[in-house]
């Protein structure tokens, strides 16, 4: 079931701790024990049943490399040894006459032992290594897209947040919330493209507008400011030889009145969610996406209406809308959030997610942010 990214990553395991390596999926002390004596009363039952010593005692010696690739250092030292001791013990108690090949097979075991010791520390500082940077980025991700919910005087915030790319954490679309002076603002967007540029705009556009909803009394001129950020990133990418990018966003704004404030820059329009059904919001007064208002003359113009409490905002990216099925159908966003209209946030934004997966049969096709904005329990108007 999907879930909102709010999870953070464990710290990087130290090579040097058990228990830590354990927490990393390497197998028990004891599992490992029981699966190679097993292995190897098995190899022994085989050697006594067909007396080809040399030949299967041989496949003994490949055991440390299945160990190297699951177990921890420690564990594939301790097979290491088993090894060693099954295949060269029955030399100081036996004479045969192929005593060359007992010892070419003692020689490998000791040399495959540590080869495979060598291994698993590599492996394991290779899962740490990974284990950190993913924790840093982790960190970074909580402070780009903060998690979810969000909670202030005006508003509760719930949602989905959902990369196309899983090991990046943070894609093209953005969200996030402030609580000002003025009311709690509400920021959705889609970077255009993809790639580490896109993630670069959609870093700029958070912050400006965090520093910027604090700063500016209007949401016009909260916007204006977002439009100068994304200006300012294309006129600096430009300078790299890197092409410009525009933004599609909305902008929310939520007070104690009785009506709440839009502003739509080529983004697809909310939906309000109450007990006379679902409509859009702020249809007809949408302007262009942010980075092209040179473009036009008009200025960005605000949408008022009505947000009572108990209704739901709905604030989506083309991650939902435009997820196809496999006859390439899009997901019918309109229609599926009919009968959802008394629900709790979070189980609408998760019910919708989880609905477009089916959909689309189980193939996440672009970044997927879906937000659901109720009044606060504490406040209403």
């Amino acid at each position: 079931m999907s879930r909102p990214l709010r999870a953070w990553l464990p710290p990087a395991p130290d090579v040097t701790d058990s228990e830590e390596i354990t927490a990393t999926g390497t197998p028990r002390t004891r599992t490992v024990v029981l699966a190679t004596v097993v292995t190897t009363a098995v190899a022994l039952a085989l050697v006594l049943a067909t007396g080809t010593a040399v030949l299967l005692l041989g496949l003994l010696v490949f055991l440390p490399a299945f160990a190297a690739a699951w177990c921890s250092p420690r564990q594939t030292a301790l097979v290491s040894a088993w090894v060693c001791v099954i295949v060269i013990l029955p030399e100081v108690f036996q004479s045969h006459d192929r005593v060359v090949d007992r010892v070419i097979l003692g020689l490998f075991a000791v040399c495959f032992g540590v080869v495979a010791v060598y291994a698993s520390r590599m492996r394991i500082a290779r899962e740490t290594a990974l284990v950190r940077l993913r924790s840093t980025a982790a960190a970074m991700q909580q402070q780009i897209l903060r998690p979810l919910p969000l909670l202030t005087d005006d508003v509760l915030v719930d949602g989905v947040y959902e990369p196309l790319q899983q090991d990046k954490l943070v894609g093209g679309d953005i969200y996030d919330v402030a609580a000002t002076p003025w009311g709690t603002r509400v920021l959705i967007g889609d970077v255009q493209g993809k790639g580490l540029p896109a993630i670069g705009m959609a870093i700029e556009v958070v912050g400006a507008f965090r520093e910027a909803a604090h700063r500016e009394p209007t949401v016009t001129s909260l916007v204006d400011a977002l439009e100068a950020a994304v200006v300012r990133h294309n006129d600096d990418a430009a300078r790299r030889d890197e092409p410009a990018r525009f933004v599609t966003a909305v902008v929310l704004a939520v007070d104690r009145g009785v009506e709440a404030q839009v502003v739509s820059c080529g983004h697809i329009p909310p939906y309000l969610l109450d007990a006379g059904g679902v409509s859009a919001v702020g249809v007809g007064e949408e302007h262009v996406p942010l980075g092209l208002a040179n473009l036009v003359d008009e200025p960005r113009t605000v949408a008022w209406f009505a947000f009572p409490a108990g209704a739901t905002l709905l604030l989506c990216t083309d991650g939902l809308t435009e997820a196809r099925s496999p006859d390439g159908v899009f997901y019918p966003l309109e229609a599926r959030l009919a009968g959802r209209t008394d629900i709790t946030a979070d189980r609408l934004t998760t019910e919708l997610v989880d609905d477009a997966r089916a959909f689309t049969a189980g193939t996440q096709q672009d970044d997927l942010a879906v937000l659901a904005v109720r009044r606060s329990p504490q406040q209403a108007p």
